[in-house]
């Protein structure tokens, strides 16, 4: 999956996301079948290697000994030997090259989208299917609507072979999937209608275009202003309206389990009521665990091939991670974090629309900001000024990821258990240990490998007569 399908955390899909002004880039923003992760090491990590490859890293097999009830560490669960060159170890050549072309994807996909849209704005193919929408209905949700369709339809066509490369080939040239073609083009059609039924059927972007018209000048900080409801709406609605779309969800069916990770969520002070499997086993060999949604809507899932792949105490560490970003309001600083962004984003919207506007208005046929063949304009705005602040929203995940390690190691003490997970989500997802800085700040939404490796094998305090810093035992 390429960053667009599999999402980097806080860049593209969800800078692009949930308000209507940010989704104007929708055609090329689809939702992912695979929800973006919170556990995952880099942003297009994905690939499994074999259970030899984690035998060779020294890796516990799948049939090691269960933890203790409520993830309570044993006297030995801070780890006694050297894991960091077992990561080291683990990075194959075959790893590197998946690697490396991932990179490279992630460059060409964002100038791919940019030239699609520069396409369609200089053929004068936007001005056509502005001028077919006009000719289907006057009223502005007709018009939005049926442009939105069509420009969805034309994009994913013009985008498909990237597509199919990124989200198909590479993966099962590397081993990575299991889905058929069929399937895999099932979800990308879903994605689709996803993106056309909740930003045109449900007329967000109808909306966005009024205040367009309306307030021509100040039209960016009004949009701005009301991201904080829409994203607080799609948050809530993601995990029962859109998730259900691609992927079967049930409860967790490991009896045993469940009772443990609930007991941790106890201890951790938060709901444990709906911890959830989902089939993901139907369409990669990767691991991944997230925490999604608010409310009666929250829910720890847990990927099927997760529940195969790693020991119990492992999966409950991995519990633990999630119950952080819970407990900490990861969700809620997400949510600020991006209504606060989008005011710099969208003011930089703003002055990149109205320079091209003046510069190529005439010559692309676009009346008007609110004009709806402005939608490539929009869309390609955006992608520009999401690539000036994706460095800012990888830093910040980094900065939450890092504290739910720490909290899931204060909740577990599991140390040896959290060393092994890392690195089995770092041979199975095929991702760099260590990759260069400037790779690290533009693209990593979560600390590299062998970080949070040295983080668990260092990081102990409840050996040391110190405090917690994040988990607060209640008493």
């Amino acid at each position: 999956m390429t960053a667009r399908r599999a999402g980097i955390h806080l860049s593209r899909q969800w800078v692009a996301g949930a308000c209507a002004a940010l989704l104007l880039a929708a055609p090329s923003l689809a939702p992912a079948p695979a929800r973006a992760d919170s556990l995952m090491v880099a942003p297009d990590s994905h690939a499994p290697a074999a259970d030899a490859a984690m035998a060779g890293a020294g890796v516990a097999p799948a049939d090691s000994a269960p933890a203790s009830p409520a993830g309570l560490a044993s006297p030995d669960s801070v780890p006694a030997h050297d894991y960091v060159a077992e990561v080291r170890a683990s990075f194959t050549p075959e790893n590197r090259a998946y690697v490396a072309r991932r990179n490279w994807l992630v460059l060409v996909d964002s100038l791919y989208t940019i030239g699609v849209g520069l396409f369609l704005l200089f053929s004068g193919l936007s001005a056509r299917m502005r001028d077919v929408a006009e000719a289907m209905g006057s009223k502005r949700y007709v018009r939005v609507l049926v442009f939105l369709t069509l420009y969805s339809a034309v994009a994913w066509v013009l985008t498909f072979p990237l597509s199919w490369y990124s989200g198909f080939a590479l993966e099962h040239q590397f081993g990575l999937s299991t889905q058929s073609f069929g399937a895999w083009l099932a979800d990308e059609l879903k994605g689709q209608a996803v993106v056309v039924v909740f930003l045109g059927v449900v007329p967000l972007l109808a909306l966005a275009y009024r205040v367009m018209e309306k307030r021509p000048k100040h039209w960016w900080l009004v949009i701005a202003i009301a991201t904080l409801p829409a994203f607080t709406a799609f948050t809530l609605i993601e995990p029962v309206v859109i998730d259900p779309v691609f992927n079967h969800f049930t409860p967790l069916r490991d009896a045993e389990l469940s009772r443990e990770i609930i007991a941790l969520a106890e201890k951790a002070g938060i709901p444990g009521r709906n911890v959830y499997e989902v089939d993901q086993s139907t369409r990669t060999t990767k691991y991944n665990a997230y925490v999604n949604g608010f409310g009666a809507s929250q829910r720890i899932v847990l990927w099927d091939t997760i529940l195969k792949g790693m020991t119990r105490d492992e999966i409950l560490y991995v519990m633990g991670h999630e119950m952080g970003h819970y407990a900490l309001g990861h969700i809620w600083q997400g949510i600020a974090f991006l209504s606060l962004a989008s005011f710099l984003l969208l003011w930089l919207t703003a002055r990149i629309l109205s320079f091209a506007l003046a510069r190529w208005g005439a010559r692309w046929k676009i009346r008007a900001l609110h004009d709806v063949a402005s939608m490539p304009m929009l869309s390609l705005a955006l992608t520009l000024v999401s690539l000036l602040v994706q460095p800012l929203a990888c830093a910040y995940n980094r900065r939450v990821e890092r504290e739910a390690d720490l909290f899931g190691l204060e909740v577990t003490h599991l140390n040896d258990a959290a060393a092994r997970s890392f690195i089995k989500l770092e041979s199975q997802n095929r991702s760099d240990p260590e990759p260069s800085l400037w790779l690290k700040l533009l693209l990593y939404t979560h600390p590299p490998v062998i970080e949070r490796v040295r983080l668990a094998e260092s990081y102990h305090p409840w050996t040391e007569g110190r405090p917690n810093r994040y988990f607060r035992p209640r008493r």
